[in-house]
């Protein structure tokens, strides 16, 4: 069976779907309640609010010792992380450099410990919007979970972060070794890419809180990331701060002088920055301890920031006068007298000449008003996709454009698009990565465009099906708990399969155990439990498989789900395919054949008018009886709704003038024939005239007449009394 003529159904139903697709944010409060209630109240193994935490093997299973393995748990199969280098503690926390052991990407996981289950779920809360953050120079948090350490009895709130090994804080140490200012063109870069960032922050009403030089990470030697973003819950946990402070009094001298206080706003930020522009600034003459004092003694005594303002300047810094005028700006002791990020920005950017790619951006922002982006819009396809090339850092201007090609009709959308638009639209959803409104608009109109091109011609090969795959990969591990989203996914990623192209590359990027995991967490979920059947299919149909361990638990994952939507065509068909690739590549075990060979029965008597489904759950069911003789037996049990043969016997006279099910129905009647216990059943259910009759009717199939002539000789074989041994 050719996988296009297998495809050509499911293909053009993913192409409805597209058209159908729903209002992006409609369901979306409702999965964000969904979301908070699982992290933070119903976190598998966590303590009931009103039980004392619990010392039971079962939680140690679930929740690792901390200092020895932590175990992923969300963002794709779970992995074992191994620990790589304790660094120093931050201001709230343990910070451990992990790393993966399959795929060996580094992490950090900081660990921060709470007093109660209910501080950290309201940290928890408070951080779970910043995973919903986009942007070129923040680095966002990979997950959070709850974690209990079993040997202190204590519960740790746990951020994963990336692993970048240098910051801005090696760069300042390094030129304060060396008693030289940091180069004036790389600074200002720098600074462009950390105000663009807090800019984006204050924009949406984030606060970071926690600004120093260590949480300013450097990706390469142009490219720099603000991280650790912490909350008000954390930053305000007097007793953790005290202690801290006592043991690394660094930690707190970067923070302003309300902070102390536990008052936190957009304006301690500005401090903090301000913080650090200083210290980039003097470290050519001032070390470590003196740098210290000197941001502590400007909380009170602004005259010691003149002091080395003056100092700057006779030791010719570059960009002295600039810093000059502006640290006393951004260091004001009262929080209402301090600039803003946008002053900072005007400040640097616009009247002192600085140079940095990344404001280029944000000044762009002052002047295009959104009355212009709503009128460009309006018109085709064409000029929409302009305005999105033009504007491809605005992720509210995206989501704007692609709503707005979701609503126009067919006509008007010229699907299917060619290949330059489809990129437009991958780079759309790779730089806007972690905004799922942006993703499932762009995944509705892939599911279009791809649509309606396999719709018009099934033996059409989308191009470029690898950048496709890295995409909806990464966005799989952006967005794991997105239901509407891991649909669509899945639905790309079974085109892209189907191609045959990206099949290795799929699976080496651990496909099989997202989808196993997935139905295994959502069997409930009818969109993904149909969309990853297909998907499964469709990994498996054309591929050689080397590594079968994934696939051991997917024959009882699949009976599950079979059993759990035991009326339900689609999922039926699309069970009934994958069982029978796993009975084909031996992935049913012996103990499950009776269960997996009572379901496609039950599937085929239930839908015999659906002929993929029939084809393919006899294709199952003779691959089972050709290597267990317990199916085989199975098929031809006696049941109140009748046995395997009397179902069979059904089967053909409904199916009897389309060859490919008569072909399968035969291949099983072969395969139980050679079983001698079963021909007694086979001759007294009256099958021999039915096989004697398609061994007639279908002479120019050379498989029918081999099968038939077999099943026929085995019988009359059976039937002579002098017959001796096996058959």
């Amino acid at each position: 069976m050719s996988a296009g003529l297998v495809f050509e159904r499911f293909l053009y139903k993913l192409f409805l779907q597209g058209i159908q697709f729903l209002d992006c944010k409609q369901n979306r409060d409702l999965r964000e309640k969904h979301f908070f209630k699982e992290c933070h109240l119903d976190t598998p193994g966590l303590p009931n609010r009103k039980d004392p935490p619990p010392k039971s093997a079962q939680w140690k299973d679930k929740r690792a010792e901390t200092t020895q393995r932590p175990r992923r748990k969300l963002g794709g199969p779970e992995q074992t992380l191994e620990i790589l280098e304790w660094l120093n503690p931050g201001a709230l926390g343990v910070n451990l450099v992990v790393e993966e052991t399959k795929t060996k990407v580094k992490r950090v996981i900081k660990q921060v410990e709470c007093i109660d289950e209910h501080q950290a779920n309201e940290a928890l809360e408070e951080l779970m919007p910043l995973l919903k953050l986009q942007h070129a120079h923040i680095s966002i948090y990979q997950e959070l979970f709850i974690m209990w350490n079993s040997e202190i009895s204590s519960l740790f709130l746990c951020l994963v972060m990336e692993y970048h090994k240098e910051s801005f804080q090696n760069v300042i140490e390094k030129n304060r070794v060396a008693k030289t200012a940091i180069d004036s063109e790389w600074l200002q870069n720098m600074l462009g890419q950390v105000l663009d960032a807090l800019d984006y922050l204050h924009h949406l009403d984030v606060i970071h809180r926690n600004l120093k030089p260590s949480n300013i990470a450097l990706v390469s030697n142009a490219h720099c990331k603000l991280q650790d973003l912490s909350s008000n819950t954390l930053m305000t946990d007097k007793a953790k701060w005290n202690v801290r402070a006592e043991e690394d009094p660094l930690q707190k001298s970067w923070m302003a002088p309300e902070a102390l206080s536990f008052s936190f706003s957009q304006k301690s930020d500005i401090w903090s920055l301000g913080c650090i522009i200083l210290d980039m600034a003097s470290c050519s003459f001032l070390d470590t301890l003196e740098a210290m004092h000197l941001r502590k003694s400007i909380r009170s005594s602004p005259a010691s920031l003149s002091g080395v303002l003056r100092t700057m300047e006779e030791k010719k810094v570059p960009d002295a006068k600039t810093f000059q005028a502006l640290l006393p700006l951004m260091l004001q002791a009262d929080p209402a007298e301090r600039v803003t990020v946008r002053d900072v920005i005007h400040f640097t950017f616009v009247r002192s000449n600085f140079r940095s790619s990344s404001l280029a951006l944000v000044l762009r922002r002052q002047v295009v008003p959104e009355f212009i982006i709503d009128m460009l819009l309006e018109s085709n396809v064409a000029s929409i996709f302009e305005v999105m090339q033009n504007f491809s850092s605005r992720p509210e201007v995206q989501h704007r454009a692609l709503k707005r090609l979701l609503r126009m009709p067919e006509d008007q959308l010229g699907l299917p698009w060619p290949e330059e638009l489809v990129d437009v639209l991958l780079t759309v959803m790779k730089q806007h990565q972690r905004i799922l409104d942006i993703q499932l608009c762009a995944c509705a109109l892939l599911l279009r465009t791809l649509g309606q091109e396999l719709a018009q011609d099934p033996a059409a090969t989308v191009a470029d099906t690898g950048t496709i795959a890295a995409v909806l990969l990464s966005i799989l591990q952006s967005h794991p708990a997105e239901e509407q989203l891991l649909a669509m996914v899945y639905s790309l990623l079974t085109i892209v399969a189907s191609q045959g192209l990206a099949t290795d590359e799929l699976q080496r990027a651990w496909l099989f155990e997202d989808i196993l995991k997935r139905l295994d967490s959502l069997p409930r979920s009818r969109d993904i439990c149909i969309h990853g059947l297909s998907l499964l299919w469709a990994l498996l149909v054309d591929a050689i498989i080397v590594n079968k361990a994934p696939l051991e638990r997917a024959p009882a994952l699949v009976t599950e789900i079979l059993v759990t939507f035991p009326r339900d065509a689609e999922v039926a068909e699309a069970g009934c395919a994958v069982l029978w690739l796993l009975s084909l590549l031996g992935c049913i075990r012996e103990q499950e054949c009776a269960e997996v060979v009572d379901l496609l029965l039950q599937s085929v008597r239930l839908y015999q008018d659906r002929v993929l489904l029939v084809n393919n759950a006899y294709r199952g069911l003779a691959s089972l009886a050709k290597v267990s003789e317990l199916a085989a037996l199975q098929v031809v049990l006696p049941r109140e709704s009748g046995s395997g043969l009397d179902l069979i016997q059904e089967t053909y006279q409904l199916h009897r003038d389309d060859p490919e099910v008569v072909e399968s129905v035969c291949l099983l009647l072969a395969h139980l024939g050679t079983y001698k216990e079963i021909l007694s059943e086979l001759a007294s259910s009256g099958i021999q005239p039915l096989v004697a009759e398609i061994h007639g009717r279908f002479t120019s199939s050379l498989e029918l007449v081999s099968y038939t002539a077999s099943v026929l000789h085995r019988l009359e074989a059976a039937a002579q009394p002098s017959s001796k041994g096996s058959l």
